[in-house]
């Protein structure tokens, strides 16, 4: 494979509120951090074991602004970004490195209360109708196109078997 890629795709729950940075250029930045976990059993004790990892992710401009109204500590999120490393120096002038996903998609998962703001509502009600006429359409693409794709991803699936 010639090219690279850094792609980061995380389901986890929000460890803080958003925290917002404002730029004179208009820009704005938000931070707030994930946490993912990881759960099994300890063969050797039978005891159930949970991991937490956490993740900082930054996100910009309007992005930001939507993830600060929405997005509260503990909700669950989906993002999706890629990985950056920060090199910086501390007060004692000590190099540091942050490592951060620089998020470029997201989906809220926590379901909102139907008691709250009228604004989320509508917010919510808005995506929700967005998103239907995706729907439709792919209801309303004919059977051959959906033929066709089940014969090309069969192809796929045959090439890819490949000894290497």
């Amino acid at each position: 494979m010639t090219g690279t890629l850094n792609k980061v795709m995380l389901i986890g729950h929000t460890g803080d509120d958003v925290k917002m940075h404002y730029f004179e250029g208009g820009g704005s930045l938000g931070r707030f951090p994930l946490a993912t976990n990881e759960v099994y059993t300890n063969k050797t004790s039978g005891e159930r074991v949970t991991n937490t990892e956490w993740h900082n992710v930054v996100v910009r401009n309007k992005a930001a602004e939507i993830c600060e109204k929405y997005l509260k500590k503990g909700d669950k999120v989906y993002i999706e970004g890629r990985i950056k490393t920060r090199k910086w120096q501390d007060d004692k002038g000590n190099e540091r490195y942050s490592t951060e996903i620089h998020c470029t998609d997201f989906t809220f998962l926590t379901p909102k209360d139907s008691g709250s703001s009228g604004e989320q509502s509508g917010t919510s009600s808005g995506q929700q109708q967005s998103q239907r006429p995706n729907q439709n359409q792919s209801q309303n693409q004919p059977r051959q196109n959906t033929a066709s794709n089940q014969s090309q991803s069969l192809t796929q699936e045959e090439d890819d078997d490949l000894p290497f």
